[in-house]
This record gives structure tokens, C-alpha cells and sequence, in this order.
């Protein structure tokens, strides 16, 4: 039995497999950032910090005559969120009832979705995570207001990469409302504004809730670099006599290693 307690909830086999499987499914559409930098892991849940293959001094030493040095590491964060789903919803998967409420699982997952994303691309001082877009030297590429401009947009961003030298292929993360726009969104003579980004990109184009504006980044490999020390996983906290009260809970560390291999679109 592991920290996540999942022997001891009132939940059959049939109940777990249908809250992963929709947990992965939510998930696996949120979780931009990882469609776009590195990831290495799981390691598991003790895996408590990255090296970083640096050292720090030391003001004093145990002895005189003797210097000190500090190995330096990147400590994981761990974020959870709560959610509860009803017995009586769970009662009904082992009957075979296909229509289970599991909105409050969604909600969870989108949740955690969201703060991953934001770590990742924003930053998250207190978990000594620092964004992607805040770490970037480049200024922000002004973003247009109007979908059909975005390729002219994007071009900027990408020439501005290859200018430093950052090879391809690029991938773009658009926050919600910009990646809907652009879905929707024809240039004149009626070229899909996607299939015009995919072609400058020569990558994905990625749905990322919790991104402001949008970041082109490249993906030749080890310019970002997430590790995973537990993934995303669901864990039992107790139960009521109505409810199950679960948990979502993962851990994990990021960091910039070539800040300039990405740029920021702003509007």
C-alpha cells in the first residue's frame, strides 16, 4: 500500500478503472505543457529534488584550513486539489449504469491542469519554479487582435528564434479563447489560419489553458526540462455516508535551461 490510500476506499475495481480512465482522459487534453518541453519520469513519490550539478559556498567550514561547498538541487513541488464523488454514482458503475456523474472529477482535473500549465509557462516562485515566458529575454511579440493576423504574428516569433540561433520545429501554446479563434478562423481566399501556424511551426499547436496570450518555443530537445516524481495521480482521503472524498496529487520540478529558446505573444 502507498501513500494514496486507494486499498482502503469503499470503490470496486470497476469504479477504479472508470475514474482513471477519465481522469486520463481529461488530463491528457489540459496538460499543455507537456506536449511541449521535456519530461523525464515518473521517479515516484520519495524523489524529492533534481540536481543541478552546481555548488554553492560555504562561510564557514567545520575546521580551519577547510573550504565548504553546498550542492545546489531543485526541490519538487507537490500540488494536490480535493473533489468527492457520490456512493450512489459509484453503486450505479457496478450495476453497468453508463451515464456516471463524475463532474466533480473534471472539475479536479482541470483544475490541477491549470495550475501545472501556469507553473510551467508563468512561474511559481514559492514552489521555486520559474515560467518559461518570464524567463525569456526576447520582447513580447505584439499579438493582433484579429485571428487572421496571427501567422504574421507567429513568423515574427519564430525568425526571432532562428535569429539567436534556436532551431526548429517550433510549437505554439494559444491560452483557450486565442486557440478557439484560430480554429475558427479563415485567412482571405479561405486557408485555414491553423494549417498556416502548423506550417511555419513544423509543430504542434497546442490548447493551453492557463497561458496568457500565447509562447512560440522551440523543440529540438533540452532547452525545458520537466521532471516528474510522482505523476498525476488519484488518491482516497475518507468517506461519508453520502460521498468518497478523493484527491488528485502529483510532484514535480521544472526549469529553463536555454531561456532563450522561446518567445512570448502578447496582445
Amino acid at each position: 500500500m502507498n501513500h494514496l490510500l486507494r486499498p482502503l476506499a469503499p470503490i470496486t475495481s470497476a469504479g477504479w478503472q472508470l475514474i482513471d480512465q477519465e481522469a486520463n482522459q481529461q488530463l491528457k487534453v489540459a496538460l499543455a505543457a507537456r506536449q511541449l518541453v521535456d519530461f523525464t519520469g515518473p521517479h515516484g513519490w520519495e524523489h524529492s529534488a533534481v540536481n543541478l550539478g552546481r555548488t554553492r559556498a560555504v562561510p564557514t567550514s567545520p575546521a580551519t584550513g577547510v573550504s565548504a561547498l553546498a550542492r545546489r538541487v531543485l526541490p519538487l513541488v507537490e500540488l494536490r486539489t480535493d473533489f468527492a464523488l457520490s456512493k450512489a454514482e459509484l453503486a450505479d458503475v457496478d450495476r453497468g449504469a453508463d451515464e456516471i456523474d463524475l463532474a466533480p472529477l473534471t472539475d479536479a482535473a482541470r483544475r490541477i491542469a491549470l495550475a501545472e500549465n501556469v507553473a510551467v509557462f508563468h512561474g511559481f516562485p514559492e514552489g521555486a519554479i520559474e515560467g518559461i515566458i518570464e524567463q525569456s529575454p526576447h520582447p513580447a511579440v505584439g499579438l493582433a487582435d484579429d485571428f487572421e493576423s496571427y501567422p504574421s504574428d507567429v513568423a515574427r516569433a519564430v525568425e526571432r528564434l532562428r535569429q539567436d540561433g534556436i532551431g526548429g520545429p517550433y510549437g505554439l501554446a494559444l491560452g483557450p479563447e486565442g486557440y478557439t479563434g484560430v480554429v475558427e478562423s479563415t485567412q482571405h481566399g479561405g486557408y485555414p489560419v491553423f494549417d498556416h501556424l502548423h506550417r511555419l511551426l513544423s509543430g504542434p499547436i497546442v490548447w493551453a489553458p492557463g497561458v496568457s496570450g500565447a509562447v512560440v518555443l522551440s523543440l529540438r530537445g533540452g532547452d525545458f526540462q520537466f521532471e516528474s516524481g510522482l505523476d498525476l495521480a488519484v488518491g482516497y482521503d475518507h468517506d461519508d455516508e453520502e460521498s468518497v472524498h478523493l484527491y488528485f496529487q502529483e510532484s514535480f520540478a521544472f526549469r529553463v535551461v536555454t531561456a532563450e529558446a522561446a518567445v512570448a505573444l502578447s496582445g
